[in-house]
């Protein structure tokens, strides 16, 4: 097995810590003013980190210092421009049609659908810190929080005792066992359980205990930014195997791997980020070729019917030099996907890049 050296700050942010579980005060910490939408014909131009569905149909997209933009089919709206120059990461519209926007550098921004203006959700209120790289929806409408000082989850029908607005969180770091406190990503499987990757091993959730995942060597699963599940349970995720450790260097394997419920099966050695399964079972990835993260990325395509196979061949949909982001599946089937400098859309035969003529030279 090829072995690569791998430096511990790629991919990374600095991020603070702030452990325990918090009771919150949501009340008094809000952008006032209202916000005065801005609207163009084309996306933004900035790193895209992930694309969301939103409401009616609409793509959601988190642009770093850009801002989070809805795409209704004709223009881009930016729904933050009230809120200045963030580091956008990621964006979530709720079952109960609530916004709320993820930044790396200033908190959570909440903007409640019946509202005009957002609330700002940080460490003062109780979020495990303020950078937060990953928002998620569970299936009970429970919302939870990927941040750089562990997970933060949000009730919106638990009432905090002495309080009328029914707002809680409830935070869980490595104190309760979570394997490292920078999380990068969540979902929650067919079963109820949250599979987590974070900066260092990636593990489960089964509401009591947080179990690290391991391959048959004992070995557990490191650097995980993209987990998906696919119509079969399968859970695929992209991910790093510490072999060895010289001096500050670690050695390392990476690359994408499928859980089957049983055990662990390696399908490719190449750098694997966003993971998605679309509705017909087809799998689909960004990636450094190059797991070391220099060269090219590509958006790659696994047939559904190929994935039974122990090493399914994928289609390379798209290649470039700079770094492939989020994935999303759209309700009218086709694919988008951020990118260091804006949004595409991939519909079964065209890539499109919706930069201005200008930009995209």
């Amino acid at each position: 097995m090829t072995k690569l050296l791998y430096v511990c700050g790629l991919l990374m942010l600095a991020f603070c810590a702030s452990c325990g579980r918090t009771k919150t005060d949501l009340s008094d910490d809000k952008t006032r003013s209202e916000t005065i939408d801005t609207v163009s014909s084309y996306g933004p131009k900035t790193m895209v980190r992930n694309v969301k569905k939103g409401r009616n149909g609409s793509v959601l997209i988190a642009a770093s210092f850009a801002g989070v933009f809805r795409y209704d089919g004709k223009i881009f709206t930016n729904l933050t421009s009230k809120l200045g120059s963030r580091r956008f990461w990621d964006v979530l519209e709720d079952r109960a049609g609530n916004l709320w926007v993820a930044t790396t550098d200033s908190g959570v921004y909440y903007y409640p659908k019946q509202a005009k203006s957002f609330q700002h959700f940080t460490t003062r209120q109780g979020l495990a810190s303020n950078s937060v790289l990953r928002i998620f929806e569970d299936k009970a409408g429970i919302i939870w929080f990927g941040t750089g000082g562990g997970i933060s989850r949000y009730d919106p029908q638990r009432a905090v005792s002495g309080r009328s607005d029914g707002q809680f969180f409830q935070n869980f770091t490595t104190k309760d066992r979570l394997p490292n406190n920078g999380i990068n990503t969540i979902i929650e499987d067919r079963s109820g359980k949250l599979w987590i990757g974070t900066r260092g091993e990636a593990c489960f959730y089964d509401g009591k205990t947080f179990t690290i995942l391991r391959n048959k060597d004992g070995k557990a699963f490191n650097n995980v930014w993209g987990i998906t599940e696919d119509k079969m349970g399968n859970i695929w995720f992209g991910a790093a195997i510490i072999e060895d450790k010289k001096g500050d260097t670690l050695v390392v394997t990476a690359g994408l791997w499928c859980y089957d419920g049983s055990g662990f099966t390696k399908i490719n050695q190449r750098g694997n980020s966003a993971i998605i399964a679309d509705r017909k079972g087809n799998l689909w990835t960004t990636g450094a070729v190059n797991p070391n993260g220099v060269g090219a990325w590509k958006l790659f395509r696994y047939d559904q019917q190929a994935l039974s196979s122990k090493m399914p061949v994928a289609t390379e949909i798209m290649s470039t030099e700079k770094m492939l982001c989020g994935i999303l599946e759209a309700d009218d089937g086709s694919i988008w996907f951020g990118s260091m400098n804006g949004v595409y859309q991939f519909d079964g035969k065209t890539v499109t890049d919706f930069r201005n003529k200008e930009d995209q030279k």
